[in-house]
């Protein structure tokens, strides 16, 4: 498979396609390593290992992030800084590897003791927007636990899973981690369907998502599934305009690729006119250009094919945008923030996950309207509020049918906090420490006396 790179249109390189026969080798060396020597390793060896490894990514840090930026098309700053992040995430779940998961209670005539065991192979499908940091969401609790793991990284972007999979050798025993590089047709559909793995780790379309839960079933094995978003960012008239218009890159970071994009601000009328005119002004600060230039803020999006299906969201709106919707020129797959209004809360471009850089703003008059609004959406994953009323932050808050919100800031995605969506968001938690049970099972023994 070719790799191109997005913002100039060049071969960077070729990839397998890998085949079914492909992930069944990958999957059984897999289950040969769980059990032998990491399913039977001890907690403070499995630290150790993961210590090592985020050691090694921090001594690549910047071969890391220059392949991320030119796979991907992230402005480099972003790329060295989410591969510190990852760094991170391996250093917090080595730190609970060794964290007794288990407990005991008394029972009448006896003693109850509840263990957690890890689940055996577990598959791990990681999407193009975010490939080396979400992979190691699923990775490092997956390790932690006592798994073994087959990656399937998205077929646009796996240079940096297959880096981390050099830099695992010699660090991680041969079998612990495998990467399968193909399409999802058939190397996502074999490793879905293979029987010898337990659980599957996915994130990436809604579409996609319900053929995963479907071919699942026939196997009875786990499912995790973080989908798609269309997360609503809420503006009251008490709050700090200035900070609330500020947040642009809510919406356009990375170039507006990403399931927690803020892409349906709700503004309450009062103050509608003046927070557009602010929001737009600090949209054209933004610049769109190459990752490697230093004052970049948003890159290309990552291949044609997806430039082409974000622009045709932007054609069908059928309205002028007040900034932006148009191709830009040149050999890379540019295309500039987008900004709507005057569009209804039930039109496809108020209610479809775009993914790209186009955000829609409304207007509400009453808090049980901003609710509503919030509300009406397939998705539930994310969303802010904006309000210096902390007794309406909570209530509004509780009443938003979504898996993460943030109040007065743009930021809900947390290593420590778990994180997954409502409705056709998905189901079952990443991060945080929970994100260790997801990758484990549950005995129960008694112990009569």
């Amino acid at each position: 498979m070719e790799i191109i790179n997005p913002a100039t249109g060049v071969l960077l390189t070729t990839v397998a396609a890998g085949s079914a026969a492909d992930i069944d080798s990958a999957v059984q060396k897999a289950q040969r390593a769980f059990e032998g020597e990491w399913g039977h390793s001890a907690p403070r060896e499995r630290t150790a290992a993961l210590q090592t490894l985020a050691a090694a990514l921090r001594d690549n840090a910047e071969e890391l992030a220059q392949l991320e930026c030119a796979n991907v098309g992230k402005p480099l700053g972003s790329a060295r800084g989410e591969i510190g992040y990852a760094a991170r995430v391996l250093d917090y779940y080595a730190g609970l590897a060794s964290v007794a998961r288990g407990e005991t209670v008394g029972l009448s005539g006896g003693l109850g003791l509840t263990l957690r065991e890890p689940l055996g192979v577990c598959g791990l499908i990681v999407p193009w927007n975010f490939p080396l940091v979400i992979t190691l969401w699923k990775l490092a609790p997956a390790l932690a636990m006592g798994n073994t793991a087959v990656i399937k990284p998205a077929e646009w972007t796996p240079l940096t899973v297959l880096r981390l999979a050099e830099l695992a050798k010699g660090i991680l025993p041969e079998g612990v981690l495998n990467v399968v590089t193909g399409t999802g047709a058939e190397a996502g559909a074999a490793l879905v369907a293979h029987p010898g793995v337990r659980k599957i780790s996915f994130t990436g379309s809604t579409a996609t998502g319900r053929t995963i839960m479907a071919s699942a079933a026939q196997t009875v094995k786990r499912v995790a599934l973080e989908l798609g978003g269309k997360s609503a960012s809420l503006v009251f008239a008490d709050a700090d305009l200035e900070k609330a218009a500020g947040s642009v890159m809510s919406v356009f970071d990375n170039t507006g690729q990403d399931c927690c994009a803020r892409s349906r601000y709700l503004v309450e009328k009062s103050v509608f006119h003046d927070f557009v005119e602010r929001f737009v002004e600090n949209t054209k600060k933004l610049i769109v250009g190459d990752p490697l230039a230093g004052n970049t803020d948003l890159g290309p999006l990552v291949a044609a094919a997806h430039r082409e299906r974000v622009h045709g969201f932007v054609e069908r709106a059928g309205i002028k945008p007040l900034i932006g919707g148009t191709k830009l020129d040149g050999p890379g797959c540019f295309y500039p923030p987008t900004v709507f209004t005057g569009v209804t809360s039930d039109s496809e471009i108020a209610q479809q996950e775009i993914f790209g850089p186009v955000v829609t703003i409304l207007l509400f008059e009453t808090e049980a309207e901003a609710i509503a609004l919030a509300n009406n959406t397939l998705y539930g994953l994310s969303g802010s509020l904006w309000t210096q009323d902390a007794a309406r932050a909570m209530r509004v808050a509780r009443a938003m049918r979504t898996g993460a919100l943030s109040v007065n800031s743009s930021s809900s995605v947390h290593l420590e906090l778990p994180f997954g969506g409502y409705g056709q968001s998905g189901l079952g938690r990443e991060l945080g420490p929970q994100a260790l049970d997801a990758y484990s099972e549950v005995k129960s023994i008694y112990w009569a006396q």
